[in-house]
């Protein structure tokens, strides 16, 4: 029976880690996860979502704040795991990654190798992409480029935002999981270099100015953006009187609507006071459907006008 050391912190990698626990060819010994973070309000310390499925299997849990400490690995190599498996964890150092005889591997919310790094679903959806996938590979010396074992592609609908494309890549990324490791297991993995392409496309994490509506950019580059960052964190923007409006929805109007009333303002904020809300971009107005103003809960826009005063905020 394979020994597995299962290492991942967000509620993306506990369908992983709760289908290798139904596999019996495998027995997870051990769990590794960041340590509790204070959150919310009262800064009460917050387990990861891994570590909880993981107390509720029983298993044991580790926590270490540096992956170099040699009371850390020494525990790890008390394990004496056959196999690593990494979803969504962080960058392992070498003498980590190297432990088990048959080394580590990682799941990857993506068709490596474009969207190397933190935040690749966000990425596919943001650059408009119509297909995505997960990757299953064995960790090496540079993030996300070890040799492949399996890929499984999965098409974006337009409907698609992160949290439905989350889902839909968590579940994917379980079952690619359970079919690498069965092929690791047998002897039989893949182990593919990763292709040379011209174009690559990164996937940095996140940061607080990425989610800033550009009016420079047209009406489908921010709708996808808005797309990409919700529901977390959230695309925004300003409202004239200075206050945060987040945007969870917005679509780019039709084509016979889309150049606006004055192309050369892009920025510019059209309301009836009542039904929609829209803003002129670079090209084409962007159709703002549903919003959270700050201080106040999340709502569809005729909602949220309703509950301004429009004449003052927009001069309508």
């Amino acid at each position: 029976m394979l020994r597995i050391v299962f290492m991942g912190t967000p509620e993306f990698a506990v369908p992983t880690l709760e289908t290798l626990l139904a596999w019996p060819g495998c027995q997870v010994v051990a769990v590794i996860t960041a340590p509790d973070k204070p959150a919310g309000r009262g800064r009460q310390l917050q387990e990861s979502a891994v570590k909880q499925a993981a107390v509720r299997h029983a298993l044991p849990v580790l926590q270490p704040t540096n992956l170099k400490s040699p009371e850390f690995q020494a525990e790890l190599r008390s394990y004496a795991a056959d196999l690593q498996v990494v979803v969504a964890f962080r960058m392992l150092p070498e003498a980590v990654w190297n432990m088990p005889r048959l080394g580590s591997i990682n799941i990857h919310a993506s068709l490596l190798p474009q969207y190397r790094g933190a935040a690749p679903i966000n990425w596919a959806l943001i650059h408009g992409d119509t297909q995505t996938g997960v990757t299953s590979f064995f960790l090496q010396h540079e993030i996300d480029t070890g040799n492949l074992i399996y890929q499984d592609a999965v098409d974006i609908a337009a409907e698609d935002d992160f949290g439905t494309l989350y889902e839909k890549l968590k579940a994917a990324g379980a079952a690619l999981a359970l079919r690498s490791v069965q092929a690791i297991a047998a002897g039989q993995a893949p182990s593919i270099p990763q292709p040379a392409l011209a174009e690559l496309r990164p996937a940095p994490k996140l940061q607080k100015e990425t989610g800033r509506l550009d009016f420079q950019q047209s009406a489908p580059a921010l709708a996808n953006l808005v797309r990409g960052l919700s529901p977390v964190p959230t695309a925004f923007t300003q409202l004239p009187d200075g206050r945060t409006l987040k945007v969870f929805k917005a679509q780019p109007l039709d084509d016979e609507e889309a150049s606006g009333p004055d192309a050369s303002q892009p920025g510019r904020w059209y309301t009836d006071g009542r039904t929609y809300l829209r803003l002129q971009t670079a090209n084409g107005l962007l159709d703002l459907l549903d919003v959270q103003l700050e201080g106040k809960k999340r709502m569809p826009v005729p909602d949220f006008l309703r509950g301004i005063n429009t004449s003052q905020v927009f001069g309508v």
